[in-house]
């Protein structure tokens, strides 16, 4: 089943103030993960509200094109990546 803008708007409508990791490319060879809450949910965009014990901002937005194409990933399954200490990681 192809996958569209309005499928990923969709699901992530379903949910909103669930716990999120994303994860995102931050330059050559490496990736930031940044864990929030899912908040709001726009037309053209997400909206995350970050943990503020490891940001220093509070909220972030993406589009749902972001997702489409893969310049970032999310993931629900929050307590799977909470032993990471490190924002940054390196990609082999």
């Amino acid at each position: 089943m192809p996958v569209t803008i309005a499928s990923i708007k969709a699901e992530l409508d379903q949910r909103v103030g669930d716990e999120v990791v994303v994860i995102a490319q931050a330059g050559r060879k490496k990736i930031t993960k940044r864990h929030g809450v899912l908040s709001e949910t726009y037309p053209a965009v997400f909206i995350v509200n970050l943990n503020q014990d490891e940001n220093a901002f509070e909220r972030v937005s993406y589009s749902y094109t972001d997702l489409l194409t893969k310049n970032i990933e999310i993931d629900f399954n929050f307590e799977d990546h909470q032993d990471t200490d490190e924002d940054t990681e390196d990609v082999e």
